[in-house]
């Protein structure tokens, strides 16, 4: 089936499908905005050209996709005589959220789904390197989730099928997955600085090292590629850490609850349950 793509959503994600798609040679239609821009095709009322698509993509903010959905269902038209075909698939990329209108697709012909790409689109003309061996979560009826299947795969990317009721936890993981290694990058880069590091080094040796931890779990269990005081049970290591950013509570904070985590992939991985134990203590009575 020849992809014919319309996209409603001038941001980052929907900027960064927009260049992959056409990147990956697809019929993009259009790139509908709230107002003009470089990157839009189309603002105000939705074009023309979208009778054309069978498959439009809402990358809006979450609390925008169900006025987005209105609109098209509108553009479906009373007794199915608008402008949308039959058929026409209508999928979300909000990893989050439950719109209520996707409910209401169905009854008015459309096909309706969620099609979410794990990737931090901050840049999205790097959006088609990303994209290539990447994931993307996908829900919705059996229609919307084959199209999502084929859209991933013109850009290189493999699917995840999001059980049903389980967006919530599917979504956490998520911004743990993308967000949070930022916030450790910078915490440990602003512990460096305080140190005197200048800045550059202090983020380079840190990207480095998260880089190299990032690539030993890319095929490797947690339990096999994890390392560090925590896997070795060294609890003297730990309790000096501890006292040496005493005087830092945010990194404090991080540290023990990371490490508290890490303490149950040690577990799995062998480490001795007694030095387990040990660790503990330490982390939550100092």
């Amino acid at each position: 089936m020849t992809e014919r793509v319309f996209i409603i959503g001038a941001g980052q994600v929907g900027r960064g499908l927009f260049r992959a798609f056409r990147a990956a040679g697809l019929d993009v239609l259009g790139l509908h905005g709230h107002r003009p821009s470089a990157w839009t095709t189309s603002t105000g009322p939705l074009p023309i050209a979208i009778a054309n698509a069978n498959a439009v993509i809402v990358a809006v903010r979450d609390d925008q996709i169900d006025d987005a959905l209105e609109e098209l269902i509108a553009e479906r038209g009373k007794g199915g005589r608008g402008r949308l075909a039959s058929g026409t698939v209508v999928v979300h990329t909000s990893g989050g959220a439950e719109p209520g209108l996707m409910l209401h697709l169905a009854e008015v012909g459309l096909s309706g789904g969620t099609f979410h790409p794990l990737v931090p689109f901050a840049n999205p003309d790097r959006a088609p390197e990303l994209l290539r061996r990447a994931w993307i979560g996908i829900d919705g009826d059996d229609q919307a989730r084959a199209t999502s299947r084929r859209l991933a795969g013109h850009v290189g990317a493999r699917t995840l099928d999001i059980p049903a009721g389980a967006k919530g936890v599917y979504h956490a993981a998520a911004v743990m997955s993308s967000n949070f290694p930022i916030v450790l990058a910078a915490v440990a880069t602003q512990m460096l600085t305080g140190l005197g590091i200048p800045e550059r080094s202090a983020q380079q040796a840190v990207h480095s090292l998260m880089e190299g931890a990032v690539s030993n779990i890319s095929d490797t269990p947690a339990e096999e590629a994890l390392t560090g005081p925590v896997m070795r049970g060294e609890t003297d290591t730990i309790m000096r850490h501890l006292e040496a950013i005493r005087s830092d509570p945010e990194a404090r904070a991080v540290y023990k609850r990371m490490s508290l985590a890490a303490l149950e992939i040690a577990a799995r991985g062998g480490t001795d349950p007694e030095r387990i134990e040990e660790m503990r203590k330490i982390l939550l009575l100092r």
